[in-house]
């Protein structure tokens, strides 16, 4: 028998999706997460945007074209909020939620709605099926923060924690040589006495490359940073959502910081770790965005030093406290993006060129690598799952040429 799990949205829903396949292959089947001729078809659907959910509910007919006979459970954020949107389709069995997802493992076999909220305690799932060099880590899952665009919270309930001795057991017996910490907000992570920092420290003895999923970032603090310095095994990667430049944008979107503050914590991870590199999201054209605060977006892109920004227009999130507000114009949306994009990619540009002549250690993949900074490389002979030290080149594809200097055990 073999079984399809076909997931769309964030880094957590692929990590549970990585989960659910090693949950079927204990059941016995041949697992793929490819669109393919299958007996059995799983879906991990995202509802962070209108045009996600749109794309969770077209899966269901893009599997039907492989085997229409075959049952389709579906899970995840999209039929959390719609679930009679995923009920009422031809092929579909079996309905979920975003909470609880291994729940699905038990329910192959059965038909209908299984709803499942208020999630009190984090979730253990099955150890994630490894397919690639990094393994991800889940160590926390849900968000109280209440950003007003945003519908997770709503799905995924509140803010909980994985155990400390779970997640190193999980930790020591991956085998990965690099491990990302993810989560919907990590940096909520609490486990008794045990916050974020604490469990660096903790992380500190297994035998692995750490590197942090993405923060908040009123998390940047001595406490953080000097805990990554005394684990030693931490990679200078920080991704933090700044989402607006603007401090009248960031109150309107319910984030807990100042344009000043976030700027602040830039300069305090480059004092810590002068070659790191901080990347973030931006959200372009918010209901509320002047001009004059786009202009403050623009400018902290520059102050930040970003190494890479990941921009999106704004749209509209039903539920939401932001999709009451009037929407700009889609092409207010798309001129600004267009000119957020060119500094993005200057501040970039700026950023690898900095890099080139200098050594770092590159942990390489099926094609390139990255650095301890997550630069992108490159280099002939590399090996899938080697580890070597590099000197870094000149700019290719999307990153950097290294030269192989000595391969590390």
């Amino acid at each position: 028998m073999k079984a399809c799990v076909f997931t769309l949205g964030c880094k957590m829903n692929e990590v549970e999706s990585e989960s659910l396949m090693s949950g079927l292959t204990s059941l016995g089947f041949e697992v793929t997460d490819e669109l393919c001729q299958a007996d059995l078809y799983l879906l991990n659907t995202c509802a962070v945007t209108a045009e996600a959910e749109r794309k969770s509910r077209q899966a269901v007919a893009r599997m039907r074209k492989f085997n229409e006979n075959a049952p389709v459970l579906v899970c995840g954020c999209a039929s959390h909020l719609h679930p009679q949107s995923f009920l009422e389709r031809e092929g579909v069995t079996v309905v979920t939620g975003a909470q609880k997802k291994d729940k699905i493992l038990s329910l192959l076999k059965e038909k209908g709605f299984f709803p499942e909220t208020d999630e009190r305690m984090f979730c253990e799932m099955p150890p994630p099926k490894r397919t690639k060099t990094r393994a991800f880590l889940r160590i926390q899952d849900g968000c109280n923060r209440f950003c007003s665009y945003c519908i997770i919270p709503y799905l995924r309930g509140r803010t909980r924690s994985r155990s400390v001795e779970s997640i190193l057991d999980e930790a020591k017996k991956c085998g990965a040589k690099e491990i990302v910490l993810t989560g919907i907000d990590i940096s909520s992570y609490q486990d008794g006495e045990v916050d974020l920092p604490a469990l660096l420290k903790k992380l500190k003895e297994v035998p692995a490359r750490i590197r942090l999923g993405s923060l908040e970032a009123g998390v940047v603090t001595e406490g953080l940073l000097s805990a990554m310095k005394d684990a030693g095994n931490v990679m200078p990667h920080f991704h933090l959502s700044m989402q607006s430049g603007s401090n009248a944008v960031l109150k309107k979107m319910n984030r807990k910081y100042t344009r000043e503050e976030f700027l602040l914590r830039c300069k305090q991870i480059y004092e810590a770790f002068p070659t790191a590199a901080i990347t973030t999201d931006l959200i372009v054209g918010f209901p509320t965005e002047t001009e004059e605060d786009f202009q403050d977006t623009l400018s902290a892109v520059d102050e930040a030093g970003f190494s890479h920004v990941h921009a999106f227009p704004f749209s509209p999130r039903e539920g939401t406290v932001a999709a009451k507000m009037k929407d700009l114009p889609s092409a207010v949306k798309k001129e600004r993006m267009a000119r957020l994009t060119a500094i993005a990619t200057a501040q970039e540009e700026k950023y690898l060129s900095a890099q080139v002549g200098r050594q770092a250690i590159a942990l390489f993949e099926e094609e390139g690598g990255y650095t301890e900074n997550y630069v992108r490389v490159y280099a002939d002979g590399a090996k899938e799952g080697g580890l070597y030290r590099v000197r870094l080149g000149q700019r290719e594809k999307d990153g950097l040429r290294a030269e192989i200097l000595e391969e590390l055990v």
